[in-house]
C-alpha cells in the first residue's frame, strides 16, 4: 500500500515533465509563412533563417481605416502578421472605433479575449451559452475578458474616437462575425428565413449591403 501511495507522486511529476517537454526542448516556434497553417498553427521556421524582426511588430501605433460600414478598424498580430507568436498562445490587435463605430458580435473560436481601453467609452460584452448577456460600458483604463467562443461586440459609446487594445490566448484565436456569417455569402435568403425568423425582404436588404447574393 505504502508503494503504491508513493508511487503516484512519481507518476504525476512524469507526465508533468512530459506534457511541458515541447517548451523545454524549444525556445520558440516562428511561423513559416510560406508554410501552409494547420490545425496547430504554422510549421517552424529553421533556426537558422531566424531574425529578430520576427519577434518585433510595429503595426499597432498607427490608426486602423475606420471609414467603413462600421466604422472601426481591427489591427491583428496574429501568427500570420507577427510570425513570433506562434506556438506561444499570445497574441494582440488594435482596435479603433470612431464614433458610432462598432464590431459585431462575432466569437473567436481559439481563444479568451481581454479587452483594455485606452481612449474613450466602449459598451462591450457578451452573450453566456445559457443566453445571458453580461455588458457594460468601459472608460479609459477598463478591462473586460470575453471568454473563449462566445458571441461578443463592442460599440464606441461616447461622443469621440475610442482606442482599445485586445489580447488572446492563443497566436491564431480565429475570428466568425455573425453578420457576415448570415449576409455575406450565398446561403439562401429562404433558408436565413426558416432559421433566424427575419424576413425575407430585411435579408436580401442586409446580403445587398455586405456582399451576400439571394
Amino acid at each position: 500500500m505504502r508503494q503504491a501511495t508513493m508511487i503516484f507522486p512519481i507518476l504525476f511529476t512524469f507526465f508533468l515533465l512530459l506534457s511541458s517537454s515541447n517548451a523545454a526542448v524549444q525556445d520558440f516556434c516562428v511561423a513559416d509563412l510560406a508554410a501552409p497553417e494547420g490545425p496547430a498553427g504554422f510549421s517552424c521556421k529553421k533556426p537558422a533563417s531566424v531574425k529578430v524582426n520576427d519577434f518585433v511588430f510595429s503595426g499597432l501605433g498607427i490608426a486602423g481605416n475606420t471609414s467603413n460600414i462600421i466604422k472601426a478598424a481591427v489591427t491583428p498580430a496574429f501568427a500570420a502578421q507577427f510570425p513570433g507568436v506562434n506556438g506561444l498562445g499570445i497574441s494582440i490587435a488594435r482596435l479603433d472605433l470612431a464614433v458610432g463605430g462598432v464590431v459585431p458580435f462575432h466569437t473567436h473560436p481559439g481563444a479568451s479575449e481581454v479587452l483594455v481601453v485606452v481612449e474613450g467609452t466602449i459598451c462591450a460584452g457578451f452573450v453566456a451559452s445559457d443566453n445571458a448577456p453580461y455588458l457594460q460600458t468601459l472608460e479609459k483604463g477598463d478591462i473586460m475578458v470575453s471568454p473563449q467562443g462566445l458571441l461578443h461586440f463592442q460599440v464606441n459609446g461616447g461622443k469621440a474616437s475610442a482606442l482599445a487594445f485586445a489580447s488572446f490566448g492563443s497566436a491564431s484565436p480565429g475570428l466568425q462575425i455573425l453578420d457576415f456569417a448570415l449576409f455575406k455569402n450565398d446561403l439562401a435568403t429562404e433558408l436565413i428565413a426558416q432559421t433566424t425568423f427575419l424576413d425575407a425582404a430585411q435579408i436580401k436588404k442586409l446580403k445587398g449591403v455586405l456582399g451576400g447574393t439571394n
